[in-house]
């Protein structure tokens, strides 16, 4: 790798290769929209810090897919952030990061800020939301 590769980067590349279908093409890992991203940098950054190897993430993510298959859910590329979404809640809940009461209480804050968002205006968290 050339000097100028950042840590993110190489982290990244050892994803791609380690995590069998994560949506790519001959530039790397291709995000349909920035929540995607961010999912990815998430779950980039947690096993960075030592949380969970790669082969942790692989079984987490493979269990949460064969999860959503069972319950009818397709197998496409616009879904797979869906499942890599529902393995990192799972791996922060199951590692102790956070606790799934606040990871539900914050998901339908979130919820509830986006309702009230105008599209294409950035979601802005409030106290109400939290209620």
């Amino acid at each position: 790798m050339p000097p100028e590769t950042t840590i993110f980067e190489t982290a990244a590349l050892t994803a791609l290769a380690s995590i069998p279908g994560i949506p790519r093409d001959e530039d790397g890992a291709v995000f349909a929209a920035p929540w995607q991203a961010q999912a990815f940098a998430m779950a980039l950054t947690l096993q960075q810090r030592g949380i969970f190897t790669w082969a942790e993430w692989a079984e987490m993510l493979g269990a949460a897919r064969a999860h959503a298959a069972t319950n009818g859910a397709p197998d496409t590329g616009n879904t797979y952030y869906d499942d890599w979404l529902a393995a990192l809640e799972l791996m922060v809940t199951s590692k102790g990061l956070v606790g799934a009461a606040a990871l539900h209480r914050t998901r339908d804050a979130w919820h509830r800020a986006a309702e009230r968002t105008p599209h294409g205006k950035p979601i802005e968290l409030s106290t109400e939301d939290f209620c």
